[in-house]
């Protein structure tokens, strides 16, 4: 099969994946049966050299970029015409591409008679077996997520309680303050956290979906954290989730964190190679309908579900934050060896409050290994 991706290194995942490097200008990546190749310049060239020692380099220069030049041509119009000069230079009439290659180069190989054949499956199953490197970067970006939310754990214990709201050193501990020291935390440990880092109490007034939160964070209520940091050296993303109180748990708060824990312990328990999305989601789904409440699955077709285990079970994590396997009604596909999944059941109850726990885990031939679960599932912080 002969493959063609064009982009930077940092916005296109399907591009990393083929070259662990981190390069902020488009270019073209060129596959033709068991060769491969860069359109590149000399600024790059060395780098590329360095951590892809197979791919073949194609200069601009090599390929007429000086006489385009000097004809007056506009440097898209170059570009473009490098690439179609580099696609026959490997012998490339037809190839497969990802969704997102753009248009108008896309205009411009196929007005020279090549045809570009546009596949998400393609892509999405090379980058569900993760390469070495990219565990490396999972299990780095893991290590801080675990580091940040053991000390959003600490600050919260150390929490004075005053009134309707937790402080510390005598200042108000609000969802900013505490959301930075996460941030903090994951650049520290190379691993950055993004701006939107959830720090979202989940009282008996439910806030709306990914809300980050704000705002004096209370105490006697369950407090969600969900934390994504990107590892900088690799790109990739780890993923995960826990719920804490601060102050009295109620019997009703602490039935409920159970049950989704439980749902949390039969997902990760059954995660191993063969079994599909659908069905981890199932189990879950299983658990949280025998107690009563309303899943995706059981609701009306329509309906916007607001309340319940209304969301996935989870996804895949690697390049992206969000990327496949799906782990919902729509996850079809079987798992694999390699694949990095984030499971995380939650229950809104309106009139209660709600909880939602999630763990990052690697399929492996065996099973699974789960890179979160040292950090305790505890209510209390």
């Amino acid at each position: 099969m002969n493959v063609l991706i064009y982009g930077d290194t940092q916005s296109s995942p399907a591009l990393r994946h083929e070259l662990p490097l981190a390069i902020g200008d488009a270019f073209l990546y060129l596959e033709a049966g068991d060769r491969r190749a860069a359109l590149t310049n000399v600024l790059e060239a060395g780098r590329i050299a360095a951590v892809a020692p197979d791919i073949e380099l194609l200069l601009g220069t090599a390929l007429g970029s000086d006489a385009l030049i000097d004809e007056g041509r506009a440097r898209v119009e170059i570009e473009r015409e490098l690439c179609l000069r580099a696609a026959a230079k490997l012998g490339i009439r037809e190839a497969t591409v990802p969704p997102e290659f753009p248009l108008a180069l896309a205009d411009h190989l196929r007005g020279a008679g090549v045809v570009l054949t546009p596949s998400e499956d393609v892509f999405s199953e090379r980058r569900r077996r993760k390469t070495e490197l990219e565990l490396a970067g999972i299990r780095r970006a893991a290590n801080a997520a675990l580091a940040a939310m053991g000390e959003a754990a600490r600050l919260l214990r150390e929490a004075m309680i005053h009134g309707n709201e937790l402080r510390i050193g005598g200042e108000t501990l609000t969802a900013e303050r505490l959301r930075g020291r996460i941030r903090e935390v994951c650049a520290r440990a190379g691993a950055s956290a993004p701006a939107d880092t959830i720090v979202q109490p989940f009282g008996p007034v439910l806030p709306g979906g990914h809300d980050p939160g704000s705002g004096p964070l209370p105490p006697h209520v369950p407090i969600v954290i969900d934390l994504w940091p990107q590892d900088e050296r690799s790109g990739c993303w780890a993923d995960m989730t826990r719920t804490f109180v601060r102050g009295e748990v109620s019997d009703a708060i602490a039935e409920l964190h159970a049950l989704v824990l439980e749902a949390h312990r039969r997902a990760c328990d059954a995660t191993t190679p063969g079994i599909r999305g659908v069905d981890l989601y199932g189990l879950a789904c299983d658990v949280i309908e025998a107690a009563g409440y309303p899943t995706a699955r059981t609701k009306r077709p329509g309906e916007a579900l607001e309340e319940g285990f209304y969301f996935a079970l989870g996804h895949g994590v690697g390049l992206e934050v969000h990327e496949p396997p799906y782990l919902g009604r729509i996850g079809s596909e079987a798992l694999v060896a390699g694949d990095v999944l984030a499971i995380e059941p939650g229950v809104m109850a309106p009139g209660l409050g709600g909880s939602r726990v999630e763990d990052l885990l690697i399929v492996t031939a065996a099973g699974s290994e789960n890179l979160t679960a040292l950090c305790s599932y505890d209510l209390a912080p």
